[in-house]
């Protein structure tokens, strides 16, 4: 793996929680997910004790609510998706300030919200809490096929590569005076795209010729390998463990 590549998620901190191995952490998330998603959607009081899990997962990573709720915006499309189940989903209907509503739809609704909320603010604090290189890394330490991993390394790089040259043309554009304000402007992007995809392949084609002349030959060399403790392992399996206790009382209480 190369030099250490930042993202707009990642906050830099000293916490318990930023010092974990990337491995711990993701294997940590992938249970905690698992556990949540097994979950009967009934046991509505279960769903509270996770995120009160998250929330002290947080506060151990200094992590701000203001700044968790900002991220959790991406989750957006599926909470519209949610609230169109009690309408669509036929079943029992009930009154609910004055609107009919599917009784199925609304557990549907609820199932989708819970669930996938803790699943995005699970997402969002290994986000913030690990650099993506080293999120690389730990998916190569957990044995995830290299071609996978190196797929996953291209792609964040070449998204800002891309990023990048997107906002040279764009300055270029207003440089001269163009401003897209209609329809009669879609010819120029729809242009401009293709300009972007010519721009890349070309790019893309240099830099895989670079890295060949240096030596690549289907595997990337890991400069730093990641090990984990039993004290870590242990302080990781934390969360989904409380998770995995909470689930079995929602399945028996």
């Amino acid at each position: 793996m190369g030099a250490g590549h930042a993202h707009t998620l990642y906050r830099h901190g000293h916490s318990p929680v930023h010092a974990l191995p990337p491995h711990c952490k993701l294997a940590a998330v992938l249970c905690f997910v698992v556990v949540v998603v097994s979950t009967p959607r009934e046991a509505v009081w279960a769903f509270g004790l996770y995120a009160v899990l998250l929330v002290t997962v947080a506060a151990a990573a200094g992590l701000s609510a203001g700044f968790l709720l900002k991220r959790l915006a991406i989750e957006v499309p599926f909470v519209a998706f949610a609230l169109l189940m009690p309408f669509v989903v036929p079943g029992e209907q009930t009154e609910l300030l004055g609107l009919s509503l599917s009784v199925p739809g609304l557990w549907g609704a609820w199932n989708v919200l819970a669930k996938g909320t803790l699943g995005v603010a699970a997402s969002v604090i290994l986000a913030s809490t690990t650099e993506l290189r080293s999120l690389l890394l730990g998916l190569q330490r957990l044995r995830l096929p290299p071609m996978l991993v190196q797929i996953a390394s291209f792609m964040i790089r070449y998204g800002d590569v891309i990023t990048d040259e997107l906002r040279r043309m764009s300055i270029a554009r207003r440089s001269r005076g163009f401003e897209a304000r209609g329809v009669r402007h879609w010819g120029a992007l729809a242009k401009t795209a293709g300009a972007l995809f010519i721009r890349s392949y070309e790019r893309g084609e240099r830099v895989h010729l670079a890295m060949v002349s240096r030596g690549y030959t289907g595997t990337l060399p890991v400069i730093d390998d990641v090990t984990a403790t039993r004290t870590q392992w242990a302080y990781a399996a934390t969360l989904p463990v409380l998770a995995l206790v909470v689930c079995l009382l929602g399945w028996t209480l």
